[in-house]
């Protein structure tokens, strides 16, 4: 029987579109990851209003320094200037700041900003956990290794050293723009949740595109390799 009270305590959301979007309007690149920034603003002001505890956004993967400087270079300069800009709004609604991946790799400038406001945001009661120079595979690796120079590898042992330990298990994960695949996200986490492919593109993401996705996993049966 399908539970229709079930409510996705932990959503992660694949961010895909951004250069469609600017495409598809004649605009440049740089415009598409720069309304993709406003749509994560948004969404992240809308999570008082969801059942949501953690929401994790793919920014950056490990794999994307294989794009044009130029690009690179901008997605950055975003990024300062979203820390920047809404760091004081983060602690104003008790958002917590929480980082996957090797984000200690990033410029030392971006690195300082990002331990400032992981220590101001550290008593959060609600998480917006952020993938930074992040891929799964060389995630599950490194806990891994850690886990074998710790003692036994075990289930437990690696998921107390994945980048995500600490968060809730995943519920729900979102890709937009109408790709069907993972791209190296979350590989681990995935396990048992429950995924939904929109081709909405990112920057027309809106939290009514969310509340519609938190409305499908509301109903959808979790068996969890049960019958």
């Amino acid at each position: 029987m399908t539970d229709t009270t079930q409510e996705a305590r932990h959503v992660a959301i694949i961010m895909d579109g951004n250069g469609r979007w600017a495409k598809r309007k004649h605009l440049p690149r740089a415009m598409g990851h720069r309304k993709g920034v406003e749509a994560v603003r948004e969404l992240v002001r809308s999570l008082k209003d969801t059942p949501i505890e953690c929401l994790t956004l793919y920014a950056f993967s490990s794999e994307n320094w294989k794009r044009p400087d130029e690009e690179v270079d901008d997605l950055m300069n975003l990024m300062r200037k979203f820390i920047k800009s809404d760091l004081p709004e983060f602690i104003a609604n008790d958002v917590k700041l929480h980082i996957l991946g090797d984000w200690r790799g990033l410029a030392p400038d971006i690195v300082e900003m990002l331990e400032d406001a992981l220590e101001q945001t550290s008593k959060g009661s609600r998480t917006l956990a952020v993938a930074l120079n992040y891929g799964a595979q060389a995630e599950i690796v490194q806990a891994a290794r850690l886990a074998a120079e710790a003692g036994e590898i075990t289930q437990e042992s690696i998921e107390a050293n994945l980048y995500s330990a600490g968060l809730p298990p995943l519920d729900l994960l979102i890709r937009t723009s109408g790709e069907v695949r993972l791209s190296n996200f979350l590989l681990w986490q995935c396990a048992y949740a429950e995924m939904i492919f929109t081709d909405v593109l990112w920057p027309d993401f809106t939290p009514a595109h969310l509340q519609d996705a938190l409305d499908q996993f509301a109903g959808r049966e979790r068996r969890f390799g049960g019958r």
